[in-house]
């Protein structure tokens, strides 16, 4: 292994695949195997939410916020909301940046299912989304990563745009390989931050390409599990591992964490999808009782879709003209289904139950 010195440029990155020695031990198939059961679990679950819409924007706004959160892009999921349910994109830098990583994941989402693969030119349009320009592949040198506390280098990705896009290449090419695993993604993911092949974005577009995997691959159908709350929970070892590899070839504890935050996270996403369906039904029950005149499946469903809702929504979704819309709106925050906030000249309905839900802590689960 070439000699490690985090002040220069790290020209010493193995090419793909590595040595199968270090990333298929007993321990890493054994939780292998825990992570598929899980995902299959989820893959499962996510059907009993019969609009598949409900689930993207829930999960996938949550990941926005967690994933800038851990690029110090902070943000509420209320603005978030908020920002989707308003006409003019008048929003905080904050707000917008997290809104871009939505963007971006769709744009990424809606590649992969049209054509089945990544491929270079689709990473570089999902960061290009993201950061709002486009520079590209970095072609100058001088990126290095410091510590955000000490302000010390801990790593210099390597450099030279030929470089750059020889080891992209590899990445894609080992990522479309017929074998398929879980323990591949988490070899993919230090690669592709290892790479760092752009000057800014890479965390995001990683984290990104982690669920575009996920999908390419058939252990989910949408992309609905995301692995930033986990991170943001233990940065400190996610970054000491990252470097572990770097500098002592140490694939097996970065792979098992991998692993670890898979099950973990696709176990809190399912008891979040149950939580939705029981409280879908107990609203469409409580409307079906409390407002039979205006009831409909599809009425409840839009404040699912859409937990900041307004009158053209509904007019988009169940068809009606818009005074009809706010003579549905109207009557369910009377009964206490929503919660009306005035924004500007509009008024905005607040599915609150459904925000309690989106905004609830992440279950912690002890796994061994």
């Amino acid at each position: 292994m070439v000699e490690f010195d985090p002040k220069t440029p790290f020209y010493g990155l193995p090419t793909l695949p590595p040595d199968s020695s270090k990333t298929e031990t007993i321990e890493i198939l054994k939780q292998e195997a825990r992570a598929v059961a899980a995902l299959g679990e989820l893959k499962g679950i996510a059907k009993i939410i019969p609009n598949q819409t409900i689930l993207i924007n829930a999960v996938v706004l949550q990941e926005a916020q967690d994933s800038s959160e851990i690029e110090n892009i902070i943000t509420t999921r209320d603005d978030l909301y908020r920002a989707l349910s308003q006409s003019s994109r008048a929003s905080d830098s904050s707000t917008k940046e997290v809104m871009y990583y939505r963007e971006a994941l769709f744009e990424g989402f809606r590649r992969t299912q049209e054509r089945g693969i990544l491929t270079i030119n689709d990473i570089v349009a999902i960061q290009e989304i993201l950061v709002q320009n486009t520079a590209g592949v970095r072609s100058q040198p001088g990126t290095s990563l410091v510590n955000d506390k000490t302000g010390e280098i801990i790593y210099t990705p390597p450099s030279g745009i030929d470089v750059l896009r020889g080891l992209l290449a590899n990445f894609v090419t080992y990522m479309h390989e017929q074998d398929a695993s879980l323990s591949k993604l988490a070899v993919l993911h230090y690669q592709f931050e290892s790479i760092h092949p752009f000057y800014d974005g890479n965390g995001r577009t990683g984290r990104i390409i982690n669920v575009l995997y996920l999908v390419l691959k058939g252990y989910l159908d949408i992309p609905i599990l995301y692995l930033s709350s986990y991170i943001i929970k233990n940065r400190t070892q996610y970054y000491s591992l990252l470097l572990q590899v770097t500098k002592e070839g140490n694939w097996s504890e970065w792979i098992l964490f991998i692993l670890k935050g898979i099950e973990i996270t696709a176990r809190e996403t399912i008891t979040k999808i149950t939580l939705i369906r029981e409280e879908m039904d107990r609203t469409i029950e409580f409307v079906r009782n409390r407002a039979s005149k205006i009831y409909s499946k599809e009425l409840v469903e839009t404040l699912f879709v859409n937990p900041y809702c307004k009158v053209e929504f509904v007019v988009a979704s169940i068809g009606v003209e818009r005074k009809a819309a706010s003579r549905y709106l109207h009557p369910l925050a009377e009964i206490g289904v929503l919660e009306v906030q005035k924004v500007g000249k509009e008024n905005i309905f607040i599915n609150r139950v459904l925000m309690a839900i989106l905004k609830k802590s992440n279950i912690d689960f002890n796994l061994t």
